[in-house]
């Protein structure tokens, strides 16, 4: 079992105080260009929850976001790269970041993607890892992709909600394929996570044994 020794320690005043003031400066600039629904997006909820984590020094909300985000912005970096040097994207989700119909300056915001990761596994360095953080990012998964489902269209398709990444097809009717892609995140993406940080970051007070 990894030792304990430095965990739970707090998050420097200036960290909090950053996040903060990203919070202040990205919610309205894509609210204003993008919408309220664009905030549905599972990785827009990991940077609003890690920011609000960060200012809290919640472990738990910092797991449960590490848990939503090493593999998904992992996915985001592949596709954008894809498109940067070979033209063409290997999934999607970056096509907005090649749009020169938005301000290059809002695009760049999107590249929390590439920090978040890193950002997070220092943060659980610091504070723990909340063996709990599975269970609420799989409780927060489902209730967003019900949520983008209804607030979203079939041509937005926020966090695949109508048809999947890699067939482009949907898997049913909505309530079976949205228990298809839960299931998928769940499953294949989020648990490896979990078991992967559970071993590397001591556990947090709350849930050390």
């Amino acid at each position: 079992m990894p030792s304990v020794s430095t965990a739970n320690q707090k998050l420097p005043g200036w960290l909090r105080w950053s996040a903060l003031l990203w919070l202040l400066v990205w919610v309205p600039a894509y609210w204003r260009v993008w919408g309220p629904a664009n905030f549905l997006f599972l990785c827009d909820v990991a940077a609003a929850l890690t920011c609000m984590g960060l200012w809290t020094n919640n472990s738990l909300l910092l797991s449960s976001q590490a848990v939503s985000s090493l593999l998904i912005d992992l996915a985001w970096a592949l596709d954008a790269a894809w498109r940067l040097f070979l033209g063409r994207h290997l999934i999607g989700g970056t096509e907005y970041l090649f749009d020169a119909r938005f301000p290059l300056w809002l695009r760049l915001l999107s590249l929390f993607h590439l920090l978040l990761p890193f950002l997070l596994l220092w943060a659980l360095h610091r504070v723990g890892y909340d063996r709990r953080a599975w269970a609420l990012q799989s409780a927060i998964a489902i209730l967003v992709l019900v949520l983008a489902r209804i607030a979203s269209t079939p041509e937005k398709n926020i966090n695949f909600a109508f048809s999947d990444p890699f067939f482009h097809r949907a898997w049913g009717p909505a309530p079976v394929h949205l228990a298809v892609t839960s299931l998928f995140l769940i499953f294949v993406d989020y648990l490896p996570t979990h078991l992967l940080l559970s071993r590397i970051f001591p556990a947090t007070q709350s849930t050390r044994a």
